[in-house]
């Protein structure tokens, strides 16, 4: 139900122009808040909100979390961060930068306006897990100095200036920890495995497979993600997380591709290179926090998911 104008939010997403941010604002705009879109477009696309800018309560601003920003809002989410290897590889150093530095300026913007602030985590706190399917109390099993690092221990350092700040300043946080997300919007040259395949598939080029193709993952749809991203949101104060959000059903790459190539009708070829540094063998949510905390779980189960992944990708 859209909210009327004495209830509306002016909300603020960091890494609005996104994949997921840009879907997240759509969701908010159309339950009638005001959104206030931070991006440096190092990894968004204005494509992906240029639908947005008629919308009287939508405004855009370049902006790099590394540095301070002085607005006014009532809520925020911070999204900002390069999420697939190829871009954080590409410079590790502000990759981590934008994770710690940048919650640390978002925290002390929440603080500032004592509102509640939600941080986009990662299952990649997980490392390779010697837990499997991952349980929230789960620390994680994470190379500090490896190529994925950036990335990896970005995340858990943000993770720790959040519960300190909870702690130390009361401030009302909540922190999600995402897993493999998928959906339209992605971009095509991304680096992640449901984009590189479909766009191979497309193309019918051989179909790159790391290892013996037999490390698993759960695929969320974007829009079960952001439906539990609002829920956690609106959870009570008393509840930080971290919460999972993710798929919980878990397939091979192997299954991953061959779906693949029967969906795109493909002629492609599976190609096995060697195992990336640090590739997780496995990775799995355990959602019972969500379901329990949330009234949470997916409902696009990945066949459907892939076929508006795969239409999304033809239509670009």
């Amino acid at each position: 139900m859209a909210r009327n104008y004495q209830s509306r939010k002016r909300i603020l997403v960091t890494g609005g122009a996104g994949f997921l941010g840009s879907h997240l604002i759509d969701r908010l705009l159309d339950r009638g808040d005001e959104v206030l879109c931070v991006d440096n477009f190092f990894t968004g696309s204005k494509r992906n909100i240029e639908h947005l800018h008629d919308n009287p309560r939508f405004e855009l601003m370049r902006h790099d979390v590394c540095f301070p920003l002085y607005v006014e809002v009532d809520e925020i989410y911070n999204l900002a961060c390069p999420a697939s290897p190829v871009h954080y590889q590409y410079d590790p150093v502000q990759t981590t930068k934008t994770s710690v530095i940048g919650a640390i300026n978002m925290l002390g913007l929440a603080k500032r306006l004592k509102c509640k602030i939600f941080q986009a985590s990662t299952s990649e706190v997980y490392g390779d897990p010697h837990v499997h399917p991952q349980k929230e109390d789960y620390w994680g099993n994470v190379n500090p100095i490896g190529i994925r690092s950036c990335y990896d221990e970005g995340k858990r350092c943000a993770e720790t200036l959040f519960f300190d700040y909870h702690r130390q300043m009361a401030l009302d946080v909540k922190v999600a920890r995402i897993f493999n997300t998928y959906g339209p919007r992605m971009h095509p040259a991304d680096g992640r495995v449901v984009s590189n395949f479909i766009m191979q598939a497309l193309r019918n080029e051989p179909i790159t497979l790391y290892g013996d193709g037999l490390q698993t993952r759960s695929f969320c749809y974007r829009d079960d993600l952001i439906e539990g991203f609002l829920k956690l949101m609106d959870t009570p104060p008393a509840f930080t997380g971290p919460v999972n959000i993710g798929n919980p059903n878990e397939f091979t790459i192997r299954e991953l591709a061959d779906l693949v190539i029967e969906m795109t009708g493909s002629r492609s070829a599976l190609e096995f290179r060697p195992l990336p540094q640090d590739d997780p063998m496995q990775r799995q949510p355990d959602i019972s926090v969500a379901r329990a905390e949330l009234a949470w779980e997916p409902r696009v189960q990945l066949r459907e998911g892939l076929k508006r992944t795969i239409q999304y990708f033809k239509d670009i």
